[in-house]
């Protein structure tokens, strides 16, 4: 962990060096930390044999190269930080990547050769920001970026100059482009709403729209992928028209749309298979991911065998093969090959070794004020009665926690920790009214929730009300530390990482996609709606906290930046609140292991110390 030197010195938390006495138990948590994992392989279009993953076998999360046909595999990058994702080129002959400072989200995508050599910038005249998507086509580049002054959206034609074909102050991105490169979707927000953002779709030789699909308010749109055949101006595309996350194919040829016809009770995402006669469908429901193939023809859907948990990424190899990831809660994170034979196996195994099992999770519904929430649960194994309980409150606040694979999470259990997720209002994959009910009253909607569930827990005595721990990062940080100051009745101790913690602060440093969020969350800027930001920051109500806080952030974050959080330390020690800071030098979150480790080790320190927990055997 990194100390920063320019500003006065906080308070810091006193990490131990081992978590537990026995050798053994602290060699296995940690060893889930440690272990190699490898994401989803992408591949070149045109050389399929060619394919570019990310890994943290080096201890650092960097881009890999992949050469199936002599099963080759090249570390492409090799950064301080880590580096958060790349594609390779339809030709297989270079890898793309984007080129941040330390984490801090703004900068350019660069290229390198696949076998390797120096990467210079990929797009000639695309300026700095941050990324606002990326297609790759034979001839064609489009790439987006975003600054404070709004969305860029640029083509590069045969390797030349980007040339511009939108712009606007609101918020915007690369969606798709057409196998024949002649037709580029976009998502927007012109009217004013990014979290349910319209489709352009526009002509690649001079920007001129020909299609424009905008489903009104609070009724987004998601340009997905066009038809992977030559010719075929096929667009699929996400909507919510019936209340949850589901599938059309708009045909730009004649204007028509055909609405994906599928009877599952949760929200869908999909993408072609190779020839375009079918999708490849992922259904989400209560924190559990399977997939299904669906016939365009037929409006046949066969269901894929995927064991029961989550897929991280999927997709259908020339052959039919489908890659994807997969992990439960018991069981670590896999990518696997099901072929068109039904055979399933592993794809592509990290080195090293495999790291120990962990428990499962079991699922609770409870009566909240809006409707029933779900949660998901697990306490040590061999306890009875009342345990000391961390509620880990996912981020986003489009997200959803979900039954799969999380080292946090069982070394909190081996710390003799219940652990409960709350997919509170806000969530993903409860439906549109669910995800958009916080809007007008954030902050506020997710923790009527989060009550519910603590309540739920103490009442059926599994957690101790004594000993109850709030912990999150991102959105999950900031209704921490706002769950502290409307809460604190509930919560012993808090620990909030990468958090909003001064919300007017933050709306002014943060970047410029994230302030079009918020105005679409909050219905306006703090100019117009002060009052619900106000409501809506912890630093209003850092009075009544009462707990320990243990803060966690990063120097580079430009989603949650450091000034805000600085603020709130600030006012706790003004009040002489007990709190301890960890400072490090990335962004929203860190992808060096041992970064991720340590504020693991810090944060069930600290709340062992407030709670008064001797150290586990």
């Amino acid at each position: 962990m990194t100390s920063s030197p320019t500003r006065r010195s906080d308070p810091v938390p006193a990490v131990p060096e081992a978590l537990f006495a026995d050798p053994e138990v602290e060699a296995r948590w940690r060893g889930r930390f440690t272990a190699a994992r490898v994401s989803v392989p992408d591949w070149a279009r045109d050389a399929p044999d060619r394919s570019v993953y990310s890994s943290n076998a080096t201890g650092t999360w960097e881009i890999y190269a992949w050469d199936r046909a002599a099963d080759t595999h090249r570390r492409v990058t090799d950064r301080p930080q880590g580096t958060r994702g790349g594609a390779a080129s339809t030709d297989g002959e270079s890898i793309w990547w984007f080129d941040d400072t330390d984490g801090d989200e703004f900068g350019v995508w660069v290229r390198e050769p696949f076998t390797g050599g120096e990467a210079s910038p990929a797009v000639s005249g695309a300026a700095p920001g941050y990324p606002a998507g990326l297609e790759l086509g034979r001839r064609t580049v489009a790439v987006g970026w975003s600054t404070d002054d709004g969305s860029t959206l640029a083509v590069s034609e045969d390797g030349g100059d980007a040339r511009v074909v939108y712009t606007h102050t609101e918020d915007a991105g690369i969606g798709a482009l057409s196998r024949d490169e002649t037709l580029l979707a976009i998502s927007h927000a012109e009217h004013g709403d990014s979290r349910h953002p319209a489709i352009r779709v526009i002509r690649v030789s001079d920007g001129e729209p020909v299609g424009e699909r905008h489903d009104g308010e609070g009724k987004g749109l998601d340009p997905i992928e066009f038809a992977p055949v030559e010719g075929d101006q096929r667009l699929l595309v996400g909507h919510e028209r019936r209340g949850r996350d589901e599938l059309l194919v708009w045909d730009l040829a004649t204007d028509t749309e055909t609405e994906v016809a599928i009877d599952l009770p949760g929200d869908l995402s999909a993408g072609f298979y190779p020839d375009a006669s079918a999708l490849l469908v992922a259904h989400t429901r209560a924190g559990r991911t399977t997939l299904h193939r669906y016939d365009l023809a037929t409006g046949e859907l066969t269901d894929l065998p995927t064991a029961p948990g989550s897929v991280g990424g999927a997709d259908v190899r020339p052959d039919g093969t489908v890659e994807y990831g997969w992990s439960s809660a018991a069981y670590p994170s896999s990518v696997r090959a099901l072929r068109p034979d039904g055979t399933d196996t592993e794809l592509l195994a990290p080195p090293g070794e495999r790291p120990a099992p962990s428990v499962a999770l079991d699922d609770a519904w409870v009566d909240g004020p809006g409707g029933p929430v779900h949660a998901l649960w697990t306490r040590p194994a061999g306890t009875t009665g009342p345990v000391p309980t961390v509620f880990m409150i996912h981020g986003g606040p489009q997200a959803a926690d979900e039954d799969r694979w999380s080292p946090v999470r069982a070394v909190w259990v081996d710390a003799g920790f219940a652990v409960v997720h709350v997919n509170y209002r806000g969530s993903s994959g409860y439906g549109s009214a669910w995800r958009d009910a916080i809007e007008g009253r954030p902050g506020t909607t997710e923790l009527e929730d989060v009550a519910a569930v603590h309540d739920w827990a103490v009442s059926t005595g599994l957690a101790d009300p004594a000993a109850c721990v709030l912990e999150g990062w991102s959105w999950g940080g900031y209704l921490t530390l706002l769950g502290l100051g409307r809460q604190p009745e509930r919560w012993a101790v808090g620990c909030a990482g990468v958090p909003v913690a001064d919300y007017l602060a933050a709306y002014e440093d943060e970047m410029e996609p994230l302030r079009a969020f918020d105005r679409s969350l909050f219905g306006g800027s703090p100019d117009e709606v002060p009052e619900r930001y106000r409501e809506a920051s912890p630093l209003t109500w850092v009075d009544a906290v009462r707990a320990p806080v243990l803060v966690l952030a990063g120097e580079n974050d430009p989603r949650c930046p450091i000034r805000q959080i600085d603020n709130y330390l600030d006012a706790l020690a003004e009040r002489g609140r007990e709190y301890a800071m960890v400072r490090y030098d990335a962004g929203h979150g860190s992808l060096v292991v041992a970064e991720t480790l340590a504020h693991t080790v810090a944060e069930i320190a600290y709340a062992r110390a407030a709670l008064g927990l001797p150290v586990p055997a």
